[in-house]
């Protein structure tokens, strides 16, 4: 087996509406085709990734770096003992002669390309990604259904308290049990008639988790933890900057429900950072760090060997992004849940189109890889951008 070619395309994922810090007008994410000589019914076996839901493409990183470094690597250098791309093999190479820290872009355009050989290696064993950890990382275990929400709720002009349950309702419908929105870009009372509207809607505050994404400063967090604290969210995520740790610290000795923080952490020191001074709890606070934001598999495991050593379970874990990737990291490694973005940032944003959520649960198709080529419009993507005709 040996890797041909490798491209590279900034593939479009605007999406209407915008956070509390961000507008997503624009946005694209790098996604990443990895061409082999191994065919399947006539055509290349290709492996596929992309850098994740939520941040700006990396291309140029990507271009520039990581994909000559295995380009001009020796072909067999890149092979296990089974004459297959090792995916571990290829991280090293692709991450020689990097600096330690500065732990941004760089993470999601490694995240992007491990993420497409992971995809290149599940379909060379003919088999779902998902399958292939649980056999390499959990003695075989996999969990054939993984817990799922709904993440949206976003702010856009004219959108409104109904206009807001009608979204929620529509997820409903969907199959999902629990949801998330937004809060931070409107005033306090504005943001607490969104919340209770979607606790009317999901028939529970357990059912609605509420997500910052960093806005507030250590005063204004703790003015929404003192209104928040008598509605018994689901949990209350990134108050304030990632990387402000202290924060998190004097919120969570603040706020008793649940916290939820780590989509914006890229590196396993970063986590390992987090767990020692964020003041986060492993009784009820989750964990959110995504693979394809944060260098990949590779480094995950070191993430998830973090949370042991600070006697965490995996199961506190609910990745970010709403994607494919995160959803087999949930099922093979044991992770607690996932996020699904159903309504946003499509091609991407939710599951294969045949999965289908039933009471807030969702099952893995039993086809080889990640399944990206299971979402029509992201197919049909891929095709024309690499002008390869997906296996």
């Amino acid at each position: 087996m040996k890797i041909l070619n490798i491209l590279e395309k900034p593939l479009p994922i605007t999406s209407p509406g915008a956070n509390a810090m961000v507008d997503f007008s624009g946005l694209t994410t790098s996604a990443v085709a990895i061409v082999t000589d191994r065919t399947v019914g006539g055509r290349p076996l290709v492996g596929y990734g992309f850098g994740s839901i939520g941040r700006w493409s990396v291309g140029g990183i990507l271009r520039d770096r990581m994909i000559p470094r295995l380009m001009r690597a020796d072909p067999e250098a890149l092979l296990d003992e089974a004459g297959l791309v090792d995916p571990f093999r290829c991280w090293d190479v692709a991450m020689r002669n990097e600096k330690p820290g500065g732990h941004g872009d760089r993470a999601a355009a490694m995240g992007a390309l491990d993420m497409a050989l992971w995809d290149l290696r599940a379909k060379a064993e003919e088999r779902p990604l998902y399958r292939l950890l649980a056999d390499r990382f959990r003695e075989g275990e996999a969990d054939r259904e993984v817990a799922v929400y709904a993440a949206g709720g976003y702010y856009q002009p004219g959108k409104g308290t109904a206009a807001l349950e009608d979204e929620l309702k529509g997820y409903l419908d969907l199959g999902y049990r629990e949801v998330k929105i937004k809060i931070g870009a409107v005033p306090l009372a504005e943001d607490l008639a969104r919340i209770e509207a979607a606790i009317r809607v999901m028939g529970g505050g357990e059912r609605v988790a509420v997500d910052a994404n960093g806005r507030f400063d250590l005063a204004r967090a703790l003015e929404y933890a003192r209104a928040l604290a008598p509605l018994g969210l689901r949990w209350f995520e990134e108050a304030g900057d990632p990387l402000d740790y202290r924060l998190q610290a004097v919120l969570a000795e603040a706020y008793e429900g649940p916290l939820a923080t780590g989509e914006n952490l890229f590196s396993h020191q970063d986590a390992r950072n987090l767990l020692r001074y964020g003041g986060m709890r492993a009784d009820r606070d989750i964990l959110q760090f995504d693979c394809g934001l944060a260098y990949g598999l590779p480094d995950y495991l070191r993430t998830l060997e973090e949370l042991r050593l600070h006697g965490w379970s995996p199961r506190s874990i609910h990745p970010h992004g709403g994607h494919q990737m995160s959803l087999h990291l949930a099922a093979g490694l044991g992770l607690g849940g996932n996020e699904s973005y159903p309504g946003v940032f499509q091609p991407l944003g939710g599951f294969a189109d045949v999965s289908e959520v039933r009471e807030g649960r969702v099952t893995l198709p039993e086809v080889p890889g990640v399944g990206l080529e299971l979402k029509a419009g992201l197919r049909a993507w891929l095709a024309e951008a690499f002008e390869l005709a997906p296996a």
